[in-house]
């Protein structure tokens, strides 16, 4: 494999361009009609136009990829995440095309891809479950049935399902017949498949999961253990590595665990086991991520690591280059997601274009970005702009580093997340590391509520008496335009309400 065709956009086809480069590979990109000004574009050897701008006539359109690859001599595809990465179907068309797919085989992604399948897989391989069902239940008679030998309060989840969707709690019977059916719909929606399953609630826990690495030589390994915990509506927000939670004999119990769940599976590639962390330490499987993960960078932080760079010699049929015995995490490392959303609105999705960009820089400092200054941000896809991540000695360097690396960074032009990571990080029970998938609910009051900080009321009042000043200046024509007419609003009041102000 010498040309790899980035069958990706945004962050993760930048960041796999880049280790394609270091790799001595040759990168294509592909690119919708919304992305033909992209960072990834140019920065790629080649590139290919595969369409319009909705992702299923351009990055879901297998024939157009394969095409593309075509077009541009390349001889591999690297799927990224999102979109094609976790189709099975995919895996095979790129290897029907005679073309190596950097990834795992298509058999493992469909053994991991249905849920109540690979739960019996991991029950036969010693990896811990959730109680529930190792079989989908085919109506609401008989997911009561279930339940009442499970126990309520019961999670109805979608075979087909990923990202929450599908998903339901049930506290009682009567609660479990109504919402069976609303979760069936929803997954037959986004999957095709509205199959469905039950798993035992488990109270407040953490979501924990364990990067692993396989290569074709046989050997599989772990790189610790990643902490998922605040997450809105299933999707994460902020990642760090190591769970302040596991203790160096969790961890290697996880890890273990981890390894037997992708051998059960004949996984290569890099993959990642996902768990759920009780409160009394008990870890269940509950699912298996047949790609490179959004938070992979908080992991080559703490190990020093190009997992990247590692699927692309697995790839082309070397074997890792780490060495197992060698691999040691240093210091803590936190990823902040960069969405263009607004958390005071309910997280509306944000568009416009970013017309100023100032990045963080500095000692232990990362920027994973997919977006520049005057890129056009659309609602054509994910919300995911970019990442910053920093690495610190300890979890609390770490997360000074962070505040700083935030402080730092000015997006103007489109409404961010970017708020709300500086809001919980000064929050007491993150700071301290209690954590579980219900924080971000439990804290929403204080965290989502625009509130005026003494300093920025202090600057938006500057702002505004300049700008009234500035007003008084021009031409009375101009003057007596109503706010917000006949000139643009400020990079200062922009700012301004990029901080909550309203």
């Amino acid at each position: 494999m010498r040309r790899v065709l980035v069958a990706n956009r945004g962050e993760i086809a930048v960041r796999i361009i880049r280790a394609c480069h270091e790799e001595g590979l040759e990168a294509v990109a592909v690119y919708s009609e919304a992305d033909r000004l992209s960072p990834h574009v140019r920065l790629a050897d080649a590139a290919v136009g595969i369409g319009p701008a909705p992702a299923a006539e351009s990055y879901l359109h297998i024939e157009r990829l394969l095409d593309a690859a075509a077009r541009s001599g390349a001889d591999g595809v690297h799927p990224g995440y999102g979109f094609l990465s976790e189709r099975a179907t995919f895996a095979e068309a790129v290897e029907r095309a005679g073309l190596v797919f950097v990834g795992p085989p298509a058999a493992a992604i469909r053994a991991m891809g249905e849920k109540t399948a690979a739960r019996r897989r991991m029950q036969e391989a010693g990896v811990p479950l959730v109680p529930g069902t190792t079989e989908s239940v085919a109506d609401p008679a008989a997911a009561a049935r279930a339940a009442r030998d499970i126990g309520y309060p019961v999670m109805i989840k979608a075979v087909a399902g990923g990202g929450g969707r599908g998903m339901r709690v049930a506290g009682s019977e009567d609660e479990l017949k109504l919402l069976f059916r609303q979760a069936s719909s929803e997954a037959r929606s986004a999957f095709g498949d509205g199959t469905l399953y039950l798993e035992k609630l488990i109270d407040r826990p953490r979501h924990v999961e364990v990067q692993v690495l396989a290569d074709r030589q046989g050997q599989t390994l772990h790189l610790g253990e990643r902490e998922c915990s605040v997450q809105r509506r299933h999707q994460k927000v902020i990642e760090e590595s190591p769970s302040p939670a596991v203790t160096p004999e969790l961890r290697r119990a996880m890890g273990e665990a981890a390894v037997r769940a992708a051998r059960a599976v004949g996984y290569v590639s890099a993959g990642t086991v996902e768990f759920l962390l009780a409160p009394d330490g008990g870890f269940y499987f509950l699912e298996m991520n047949t790609r490179i993960q959004v938070e992979h960078p908080v992991t080559e932080m703490v190990y020093g690591v190009d997992l990247v760079r590692e699927q692309l010699r697995i790839a082309n049929g070397l074997p890792t280059s780490l060495d197992p015995a060698a691999l040691r995490s240093r210091g803590h490392a936190i990823e902040c997601r960069i969405t263009s959303e607004d958390p005071f609105q309910g997280f509306v999705p944000a568009t416009g274009r970013i017309e100023f960009l100032r990045v963080p820089a500095g000692p232990g400092v990362r920027w994973d970005a997919g977006v520049e200054q005057g890129s056009e941000v659309g609602l054509f896809y994910d919300p995911l702009l970019a990442k910053l991540i920093v690495w610190g000695e300890t979890r609390e360097q770490a997360i000074r580093r962070m505040e700083r690396a935030l402080d730092e960074l000015v997006i103007v032009g489109v409404q961010t997340i970017q708020p709300l990571h500086r809001r919980v990080l000064v929050e007491p029970e993150f700071r301290s590391g209690r954590l579980d998938i219900g924080y971000l609910e439990r804290h929403g009051a204080e965290l989502f509520l625009p509130t005026v900080d003494p300093d920025e009321a202090e600057l938006a009042a500057v702002a505004v008496a300049l700008a009234e000043y500035e007003a008084r200046q021009v031409p009375s024509s101009a003057a007596s335009a109503p706010t917000g007419q006949g000139r643009a609003a400020s990079h200062w009041l922009r700012a301004a309400r990029q901080e909550g102000l309203r």
